[in-house]
This record gives structure tokens, C-alpha cells and sequence, in this order.
């Protein structure tokens, strides 16, 4: 057999993609293969899907200088990149997600590009969530009773971004369906934005799959502990 026969077949690339004009994005991990994406435009697409854009993503720019990358040769691998729709890239420190947005800075419709809620991290070790304008919820993962809710603290400072609390959320849940596409109530009614959370109460963590109604709280959750609340997140 000619050996045509055994041409090899380009390298996968490993790639992290992060939000643009979103510091607080901790970035979506893509294996890039042409068996997986044919074409460039297939890549955006399931880069919308996955990080949850709320616009079609058309464009990949370089985290620091902003260059555009223009088709799906020109991606490095091990390399970061920052997806954007037809807007203009949003110079931020990608690289070091979490990172507040300088105070002033707004583009040019007077606004930031994106609502942000603070991590978690930013009223840890405070003594009093209350203090700093937090507030805690404690969420399940769905159909799971084997694993303790997990905490959640986010500032009431700022407003709060849905896909990106979500983005946050699939971090922390690992579901086995994958990303975290809704919140619900122990009821399993659904959350449908930052203004319904309740501090202190319990929500569980649901992928595409349905709802599933079962004793998180009863099971899961000590009862010495349903009146504490723990001012130190890992």
C-alpha cells in the first residue's frame, strides 16, 4: 500500500478560550482536532455554546495584544484566546481571571461590557459576609446525594451576570451531563436571574437533563450546621 495511505492526521491543539470584556470568566478549555471542526466557523459555533455567549461568536482575538485570529490553522497550541461577536476587543487582564474592572473604565456606550458578580473569594476570611455586602447560598448538584452542597458567596455590591454565575457554577459543580445550564429551588421551580436568590437558602445545579426532585437537604446537610455559616470558601 502507498504510504499516501498513512498520512498523519494534524496534532490536536489545546486551547483556552475566555469571554471578551469579562474579567471574572475563568476561561473554557477547547481540544481542537480537524476530525472535531471542519471548519472555523463550526469552532465559534460550539464556542458560543460553551461559554455561554450571549451573541453568536465571529471573532478570536489574542488575550494581551488583541490580534485576530483568522482561521482555524492560525490557533497555537497551549495558547489563550479571547472570544468576541462583531464588537471590538476589550483589552483586560484575561489571564488572571477574577480581577476587578478598573473603576472608571467604560466603552463607548457608557457602560460596561458585561455585569459582573465578585467571586467568592472576594469575602472570604472577613468574619461577617453581612460587612462586605455578601451574601451565601449553598448549592446542590443535581441527582447527586453523594456530595455535600457546595458554598457560594457573591456581592450585592455588584450587579450579577446569569451566564456568567453559570460559568462559575459548572466550574465548581463538575457535573457528569456537563455545564450547569439552570438553577432550581429544592421545589425544583427555576431560578430565573440574580434578583431571586435568597441569602442563606439551598438551590441545586442542573445541566440539559430534567430536574431531579430528591432529599438534598434531608440527606446532605448536618443539622448543627443549618444555622452557621461559614465565612471561608476553599
Amino acid at each position: 500500500m502507498s504510504s499516501r495511505g498513512f498520512a498523519l492526521a494534524p496534532p490536536a491543539k489545546n486551547v483556552v478560550v475566555y469571554r471578551n470584556g469579562d474579567p471574572f470568566f475563568p476561561g473554557r478549555k477547547f481540544v481542537v482536532t480537524h476530525r472535531r471542526f471542519l471548519t472555523f466557523e463550526a469552532f465559534l459555533n460550539e464556542v458560543t455554546k460553551s461559554i455561554h455567549a450571549p451573541l453568536a461568536v465571529r471573532n478570536l482575538y489574542t488575550p494581551r495584544q488583541g490580534h485576530r485570529v483568522a482561521e482555524l490553522g492560525d490557533l497555537q497550541d497551549g495558547c489563550q484566546y479571547v472570544a468576541a461577536g462583531f464588537e471590538k476587543f476589550k483589552r483586560l487582564d484575561y489571564l488572571h481571571h477574577g480581577r476587578k474592572e478598573l473603576r472608571g473604565t467604560r466603552n463607548s456606550e457608557g457602560t460596561s461590557g458585561w455585569l459582573f458578580f465578585r467571586p467568592f473569594h472576594s469575602c472570604r476570611n472577613t468574619g461577617s459576609s453581612h460587612a462586605l455586602g455578601c451574601f451565601y447560598c449553598s448549592v446542590f448538584r443535581n441527582g447527586d446525594l453523594l456530595s455535600p452542597p457546595f458554598p457560594l458567596l457573591l456581592s450585592k455590591s455588584s450587579p450579577l451576570q446569569w451566564d456568567a454565575l453559570l460559568a462559575t457554577l459548572t466550574e465548581k459543580a463538575d457535573l457528569r451531563s456537563g455545564a450547569v445550564n439552570k438553577l432550581c429551588r429544592l421545589d425544583g421551580t427555576q431560578v430565573s436571574g440574580g434578583e431571586e436568590l435568597v441569602n442563606g437558602d439551598y438551590y441545586v445545579a442542573v445541566g440539559n437533563e430534567e430536574y431531579k426532585k430528591l432529599p438534598y437537604f434531608e440527606l446532605l446537610v448536618p443539622q448543627d450546621s443549618v444555622c452557621r455559616m461559614p465565612w471561608y470558601v476553599d
